[in-house]
């Protein structure tokens, strides 16, 4: 995974339209925290809720967390909202229903627009793609390379579901889940979310089952909508102990051998060839980067 690119395990929604979801968010402990302009605010609302935007980072900025924003997809209300959204305390916008990568060159224009304008760095405002269509599907790698701003991306479960006819179950989500992490890995962006509907999270055991295939499948963390996912996020997503020692052992195994001048080396009754080390030394460097998180 690319260093430079954040390690969000958990991201958190929070309605923007709710000043008590937005002063209790500094408890939730989450990577990042998605103050929600689309389907958390009603239409009716939606104009005073990006009035009040400035406010509510600023809330959550002055307590060290790193916010973004999911703003609305129709482009009236998507400029508006971005207008608004760009600011030094936002460090990404989460761009739901991503129709094509003509979308996020047109959001990237004008985020480069508004940086300008605004004093800020080339490129501070980064993006999380949304695929939420069977449009945006067989488009996905090329959405996530469209734009050097777009950092992770994710497929909407219920959206997806919805707009292909089918339940927000398992059983149909697992192929276009794994193919949106492929498409994310073979852009160099973060792969987000797991396998099932983002609206389940009363059986925490359930939930943690499928973060951990989730981790299994190559996914790295996931949007989520209620606070008791973030603590399962956090920890599921983190390296055990048990695999942090074997992987200790399996680099101080084969450095041993290369000392030796030999070019394999068998450990725990299997051959260990390159890939297995390299693996072995990337969960590593993960449990460094995501202690200091």
């Amino acid at each position: 995974m690319n260093p430079e690119l954040p390690y969000w395990r958990s991201l958190l929604f929070v309605p923007a339209n709710q000043d008590r979801f937005i002063d209790g968010a500094v408890k939730r402990n989450a990577d990042a925290y998605v103050l929600d302009l689309e389907d958390s605010v009603p239409l009716s609302e939606k104009a005073a809720t990006r009035n009040g935007l400035g406010d509510a980072v600023s809330r959550l900025g002055s307590s060290g967390l790193e916010v973004l924003v999911r703003i609305n997809r129709p482009w009236r209300l998507a400029i508006r909202d971005i207008e608004a959204s760009v600011s030094d305390g936002v460090s990404a916008l989460a761009l739901p229903k991503v129709p094509d990568p003509g979308y996020v060159c047109a959001v990237s224009e004008i985020l480069e627009e508004l940086e300008a304008e605004r004093g800020l760095d080339l490129g501070h405002t980064r993006l999380v793609v949304m695929i939420e269509t069977p449009q945006a599907y067989f488009q996905a790698r090329e959405i996530a390379s469209a734009s050097s701003r777009v950092v992770g991306m994710t497929l909407g479960q219920e959206d997806f579901a919805l707009e292909t006819g089918m339940l927000p179950e398992p059983e149909g989500l697992f192929t276009p889940a794994v193919q949106i992490m492929l498409a994310a890995r073979a852009a160099g962006v973060l792969p987000l979310g797991f396998v099932g509907s983002i609206a389940e999270y009363r059986d925490e055991e359930k939930f943690r089952s499928r973060i951990r295939q989730a981790r299994r499948l190559g996914f790295v963390g996931s949007f989520c909508i209620h606070p008791l996912q973030v603590n399962v996020l956090n920890e599921e997503m983190m390296p055990t102990e048990g695999e942090l020692t074997r992987a200790r052992a399996i680099v101080a195994a084969y450095d041993e051998a290369k000392g030796q001048g030999r070019g394999s080396i068998e450990f725990e009754g299997k051959m260990l060839d390159e890939p297995i080390v390299r693996r072995a030394t990337q969960l590593l460097t993960l449990a460094e980067r995501l202690q200091r998180i």
